[in-house]
C-alpha cells in the first residue's frame, strides 16, 4: 500500500468490481424485511452467514452489537421508510467487547495519548444478560411497534452457527432479569 495514497488498493479493487458491475434496479428497501444488528468484527458476514443476498436486509454495525441512541435512531428510520418488519441482534463469541472492561479501554487509548474517559464504551461483561437487555430496549422503544418481532442470538465465529438466546415471541415475563 502506497503512503501516497493509503486507499489505493480498495479503489482498485472497486475498479475492477465496477467494470462487470450490473444495476438490477433494485430499490433500497429491505427486501425480506430484516434488520439486523451485529458487531464490526470483521470475521462477521452478516448475509453470507444467514442466507441472505444484498438487499435482503439492512446491516447496522457497531462495537459489540449493541443497542444504542444511533442504532434506536436507524431502526426507526429502518422501520417506516425502509420495509424493515423484523429485527435479529446478533453478538457474537470471542467479542473483543466481552475481553475488556471500559477502564481497561480507556487506559489502552490513554497510552496512546488520547483521553477517552468521557466515552460510554459498552464493553460487555455477561453477553446473554447483554442480549436480553438490548432485545428489550428495542422493544420498548416507543417510536416502533410493540409487537414488532426481535430476537437476539449469538452467532459462533469457529462454527458459522447462530443459537437464538432470546426468542422472538418471548415476552418480557419470559426472559431471564437482565
Amino acid at each position: 500500500m502506497s503512503p501516497v495514497d493509503p486507499f489505493a488498493d480498495v479503489l482498485t479493487a472497486n475498479a475492477e468490481y465496477a467494470e462487470t458491475f450490473v444495476d438490477d434496479g433494485r430499490p433500497g428497501v429491505a427486501g425480506v424485511g430484516l434488520a439486523v444488528i451485529t458487531c464490526m468484527d470483521s470475521r462477521i458476514s452478516p448475509l453470507e452467514m444467514l442466507g441472505l443476498s444484498p438487499g435482503d436486509a439492512k446491516i447496522l454495525r457497531n462495537a459489540g452489537a449493541r443497542v444504542t441512541g444511533d442504532t434506536l435512531r436507524t431502526l426507526v428510520l429502518a422501520h417506516y421508510l425502509l420495509g424493515v418488519e423484523r429485527v435479529l441482534l446478533l453478538a457474537h463469541t470471542d467479542c473483543g467487547m466481552t475481553k475488556n472492561t471500559d477502564a481497561a479501554v480507556h487506559a489502552k487509548v490513554l497510552a496512546a495519548g488520547v483521553d477517552t474517559r468521557s466515552i460510554d464504551f459498552r464493553t460487555i461483561s455477561d453477553q446473554r444478560a447483554t442480549l436480553v437487555h438490548d432485545v428489550q430496549r428495542i422493544r420498548s422503544w416507543p417510536f416502533l411497534p410493540p409487537k414488532m418481532p426481535v430476537a437476539g442470538g449469538i452467532y459462533d465465529v469457529r462454527t458459522g452457527r447462530v443459537e437464538i438466546v432470546v426468542d422472538a415471541d418471548a415476552t418480557a415475563e419470559d426472559l431471564p432479569t437482565a
